[in-house]
């Protein structure tokens, strides 16, 4: 028998390592669908940046597709699913938030000898119609005068001041907006901006009123030029708004009679000030008057005299899923450290709990502020898909599928261009982040859970390849 040669030898090891190097990328090839993988080719995402998980929904058998499952990963707004889906177990799917109220004081002649509390208890919800609802059930009570003060109660929570500039420079943006057990309207200031070719201007309606805020309330509409049909553009730039002075509101520029009616929404400039403004300006602009002021306090110990109360936590997780609406997700988590004050980490200690006994995975994901608008969140697919398989054998289920956004149809997904109505799936987006969880309806009548999270610079260039993986998922009754 002859021996091998050294030169042999490195032979043999070179071939080796060129087969290994082959059969890894054919292993990836194998594991990752061809669509996918040109997708993220084309996105110029590596596949060492996406996380992957395919599994039955109820857990039991292997994964169609596992891909960097166990990695920890920051998975943006789908952390969500862990805030709605702990809510609805903990609290409930018929749970209401209360806003009470106190009258103090007699009425005489409809002037209210006395001060009106109003106490907020986390209301995800409380918007312009229900603060028009709640202040209208006074002047049923016989008042239009009060000769005191209102007094606006938030101490339920106990959030640290923000600047909403401070995640990414966008201060402006609605959805940078702070928790409040008082938040009413989600502190924001909603512009409806209406050409009047007559007037040669648009008018500019603004809700909510603002007590002590100059409201510009006309712009001039832009210079036609003749024998040209103009599109809408940029109709904010032209604008030029100015929203740095916390008591004013204008513009410098103009408004596109092109465009139309519009909506913009915005957050106030100065959110401390905001309740206070809104509760003022609505009740005076109701006909009501006040002879003290509206301020921050401390509701009594007796009994309210009235509340009013929130949708159940089944509708509100549907806004907060469907349409990724971050004040609210932060609304729900806060109400999971009740009781009073609540804080971020008394939230976290309830999911904590709650994971570990339901979950029953060996690490706790790590959560910020429950609503995924956060550099410091991780979880991994593979959590993800635990949770995902809890919740499908949950009686309630239901509710918390029904609040994702359906493919193709609405809430975030409504653009997607896979297979209409094919999945519900909850979205997230962050700078370098992209992902989506929840639950596929295949071909075949079996359902899936399905998890992607990307981390890389290229992250928002991936909707096609997750939409290929929705598409690969559904198609489960054909080869590949």
């Amino acid at each position: 028998m002859k021996l091998p040669t050294p030169i042999t030898r490195l032979v043999s090891a070179i071939l080796v390592c060129l087969l290994g190097s082959l059969g890894g990328a054919s292993a990836l090839a194998q594991t990752l669908p061809t669509a996918v993988l040109t997708a993220l080719n084309r996105a110029k995402v590596p596949a060492e940046a996406v996380a992957l998980l395919v599994q039955d929904a109820d857990g039991r058998a292997a994964p169609r597709l596992s891909h960097r499952a166990d990695q920890a990963m920051n998975p943006a707004s789908v952390m969500k699913l862990v805030t709605t889906f702990a809510a609805l177990e903990l609290l409930g799917p018929a749970y209401v938030w209360r806003t009470p109220v106190w009258v103090n004081g007699p009425v005489v002649n409809g002037v209210l000898q006395g001060s009106v509390f109003i106490q907020g208890q986390g209301d995800p919800k409380l918007v312009l119609e229900k603060l028009w609802l709640l202040l209208r059930r006074l002047q049923g009570l016989g008042i239009h005068n009060i000769a005191g003060d209102i007094v606006l109660d938030n101490s339920a929570f106990e959030v640290p001041a923000t600047d909403p500039a401070e995640f990414d420079g966008e201060p402006m943006r609605p959805y940078n907006a702070a928790a409040d057990a008082l938040l009413i309207n989600y502190k924001s200031v909603v512009m409806t901006f209406a050409p009047d070719p007559l007037t040669n201007s648009a008018h500019v309606q603004f809700d909510p009123p603002l007590w002590g805020v100059q409201m510009q309330t006309s712009v001039p509409l832009s210079p036609a030029k003749p024998g040209v049909t103009e599109a809408c553009g940029d109709y904010r730039a032209s604008l030029k708004a100015s929203f740095s002075e916390a008591t004013r509101i204008r513009f410098n520029g103009s408004y596109p009679a092109s465009c139309g009616e519009k909506v913009w929404p915005i957050a106030y400039a100065d959110p401390a000030s905001y309740n206070t403004r809104v509760v003022e300006g609505l009740w005076r602009s109701m006909g009501g008057q006040l002879t003290g002021t509206v301020r921050n306090g401390a509701a009594p110990q007796a009994p309210a005299t009235y509340e009013i109360t929130s949708p159940t936590l089944a509708e509100v997780i549907r806004d907060v899923n469907k349409f990724s609406n971050n004040v609210m997700a932060q609304q729900v988590f806060l109400t999971l450290g009740l009781p009073a004050p609540a804080t971020a980490e008394s939230a976290r200690a309830a999911v904590r709990q709650w994971w570990q006994r339901r979950v029953k995975a060996t690490d706790v994901p790590t959560i910020d502020n429950g609503s995924g608008l956060s550099r410091q969140n991780r979880i991994s697919a593979q959590q993800l898909g635990q949770l995902l398989r809890v919740a499908y054998a949950s009686p309630t289920m239901p509710e918390l599928m029904s609040s994702l956004p359906l493919v193709g149809v609405d809430g975030t997904l409504k653009r997607s261009q896979a297979g209409n109505a094919s999945a519900h799936l909850k979205t997230g987006s962050l700078r370098e982040v992209t992902a989506l969880a929840g639950f596929v309806h295949a071909a075949s009548g079996k359902r899936y859970m399905l998890v992607a999270i990307v981390n890389h610079p290229n992250a928002g260039a991936v909707r096609p390849a997750l939409d290929a993986l929705i598409d690969w998922a559904v198609m489960d009754n054909q080869a590949h």
